[in-house]
C-alpha cells in the first residue's frame, strides 16, 4: 500500500535589526522535513508602528501553520506577527519576550529619547569605516557588519530603534520558545525569564554557533522545548 509523503513543515526566518537573511547562511534543516524561507526587512510606511509593520510582514508568509523563527529585533517582530497568523510554533533567538526583559539602557532611552540622537546615517559608510579602522578587533567587527547588514537606510534604522525602545508587550506569547546565549551583551540573560540557555552563546551566536542550531533546531521545532 502506497503512503503519501509527509507534508513539509514551513519555516520562516526573520533576521535581527537591519541584518540580511545572510545571517542564516550556515543554518541547515533536513530538506526532507522542512522547507525554509527568509523574510527581509523593508522600509516602514509613514506612521507605521511595530504592529502595522508586523501585519505587512505577515502578508509575506504564504503558508498555513508556519514556524516563525526570529533573531533579536526579528524575535520581537514575529511575536507581533502572530496576531495575524496561526503559527505552528514561535521561536525567538537572542531576543526578549516582553518589555520587562529589556535591559536598563533601553528603559533609559524609552524615557529620555536618547536613541534618537544616534548617528544612524553613519551606517551607510561602513566601507569607509572599515578602511580606516584601527586594530584587528575593530576591523573584524566592521567586516562582519559589512557582510551581514542588509538594510542601511536611515529612515528604517530610526524607525526600528524607536520600535524597540517603545515596545510595550506585557505578556509573552503563549508557547513561545526562547533560545538565548549566556554571554549575550545586548540582552543580558540576567534580565530574562525562562529560556533555553546556550553556554558561551553571544548575541551573534546564530552565526558563530550555527552547529549548535543545526544539531538541535529540528528537534526543538518538532518537540516541546522542555524535552530538548
Amino acid at each position: 500500500m502506497n503512503t503519501l509523503p509527509a507534508e513539509k513543515i514551513q519555516v520562516y526566518f526573520v533576521p535581527g535589526l537591519a541584518a540580511s537573511p545572510k545571517i542564516f547562511e550556515y543554518i541547515e534543516l533536513p530538506s526532507n522535513q522542512f522547507e525554509v524561507h527568509h523574510l527581509d526587512w523593508f522600509l516602514p510606511p509613514s506612521g507605521a508602528d511595530l504592529v502595522d509593520y508586523a501585519r505587512i510582514m505577515a502578508e509575506r508568509v504564504t503558508h498555513e501553520a508556519p514556524v516563525l523563527i526570529g533573531v533579536s529585533f526579528g524575535g520581537m517582530l514575529i511575536q507581533e506577527m502572530a496576531r495575524f497568523l496561526k503559527p505552528r510554533k514561535l521561536i525567538i533567538i537572542s531576543s526578549i519576550k516582553c518589555r520587562d526583559e529589556m535591559p536598563r539602557r533601553l528603559w533609559v532611552a524609552r524615557y529620555t529619547r536618547l536613541h534618537r540622537l544616534l548617528p544612524t546615517g553613519a551606517i551607510q559608510n561602513l566601507e569607509t569605516l572599515t578602511r580606516f579602522a584601527f586594530g584587528d578587533a575593530v576591523r573584524k567587527r566592521l567586516k562582519l557588519y559589512e557582510r551581514y547588514l542588509g538594510m542601511r537606510d536611515k529612515e528604517y534604522l530610526d524607525w526600528a530603534l524607536d520600535a524597540i525602545v517603545q515596545w510595550d508587550r506585557v505578556t509573552p506569547e503563549p508557547g513561545l520558545i526562547h533560545i538565548h546565549g549566556d554571554q549575550d551583551a545586548v540582552f543580558p540573560i540576567s534580565h530574562l525569564g525562562s529560556c533555553l540557555r546556550v553556554k558561551g552563546g553571544t548575541h551573534t551566536m546564530i552565526i558563530h554557533r550555527y552547529k549548535w542550531f543545526n544539531e538541535r533546531l529540528p528537534a526543538i521545532i518538532l518537540e516541546e522545548a522542555g524535552s530538548i
